[in-house]
């Protein structure tokens, strides 16, 4: 059953006509639970509650389903104007963001002057950025983007999935560029011709490439609500003296709240994802796929007067 739900779910992210329908009608039905709003000051508002509770940020402009030069250009521009807003307010965030966004889908060129754009912005005002990764389609154009700008500028980082065969051999091949990774998982429904199926496989590489990538020396962002992997990373840290300042872990906005201070009181770096905008349905769905458990929340805030 919770398989069926998850796909069930990977299925609605993809719809265009929801996303369009979601975004007219704004953040109801429990999405304001992942969602820190819908402007630039609302994302302000909760990276500003969260470093109080002694938490770092990544805060991420949704788009999803970019069709036009325009759209791809106004989302840069929203990535701007929030690097601006994190320098005036000395807030602890960094800037998370999705190639398909900035244009990926429309031409390469775009892509590159609209991140140039934003990573000289990110340069300026020393706040870092991340490129969010998506499906497997867009994997292999993203990791090449990602090298080209990691030559020019040093505040950039990106993710990779576990649950993709291809991602150990990512791994060695980034190792020449010293990356700052988030490593995750995996939220996109994929074929097994390219994904692990089963999730014993995708924990298991997903411990193969954090190690590989904290004994290379690199900063290391574990992003996972899994226990397991928590543990894992802090064995890890025990065993090879590996220096806090090494790694951070990372999770969710609106998931495990509680898991999270408990982190920070241990002394562990916490970083919480922080998504924002209007477009936050594809966004929402693969976090309802994730953990079927949510659900239930939604549904209790659907019929709660």
């Amino acid at each position: 059953m919770e398989q069926l739900l998850r796909n069930f779910f990977l299925f609605l992210s993809k719809n265009k006509f929801f996303t369009k329908l979601a975004k007219k009608y704004g953040l109801r039905f429990g999405a304001a639970k992942f969602v820190a709003g819908v402007t630039i000051q609302d994302a302000a508002n909760t990276i500003s509650n969260l470093n109080k509770k002694g938490m770092s940020v990544t805060v991420d402009h949704l788009g999803e389903f970019i069709d036009s030069e325009e759209e791809a250009r106004q989302s840069a521009d929203d990535c701007v104007k929030m690097i601006e807003k994190i320098a005036e307010l000395n807030l602890h965030s960094q800037v998370s963001l999705k190639m398909t966004s900035m244009g990926l889908d429309i031409s390469e060129q775009l892509v590159m002057e609209n991140m140039r754009k934003i990573l000289e912005a990110g340069k300026k005002h020393d706040v870092f950025v991340t490129i969010d990764m998506e499906d497997f389609e867009r994997c292999g154009k993203t990791l090449d983007i990602f090298k080209r700008l990691k030559d020019e500028y040093d505040g950039v980082g990106t993710v990779l999935q576990s649950y993709l065969y291809r991602t150990v051999e990512d791994i060695e091949d980034l190792n020449k560029w010293s990356p700052n990774l988030r490593l995750v998982k995996g939220a996109y429904k994929e074929s097994p011709k390219v994904a692990f199926p089963d999730k014993k496989d995708v924990d298991d590489n997903y411990k193969k490439i954090i190690k590989m990538h904290l004994l290379n020396g690199n900063y290391t962002a574990i992003a996972t609500h899994d226990d397991a992997m928590i543990e894992y990373t802090k064995e890890l840290e025990k065993q090879y003296d590996i220096s806090r300042d090494q790694f951070e872990f990372q999770m969710l906005f609106g998931i495990r709240n509680e898991r999270q201070e408990e982190l920070v009181k241990e002394g562990y770096r916490m970083r919480v994802y922080v998504p924002y905008g209007d477009d936050w349905y594809g966004y929402f769905m693969r976090r309802l796929a994730e953990r079927p458990a949510n659900v239930a929340f939604v549904l209790k805030g659907i019929f709660k007067k």
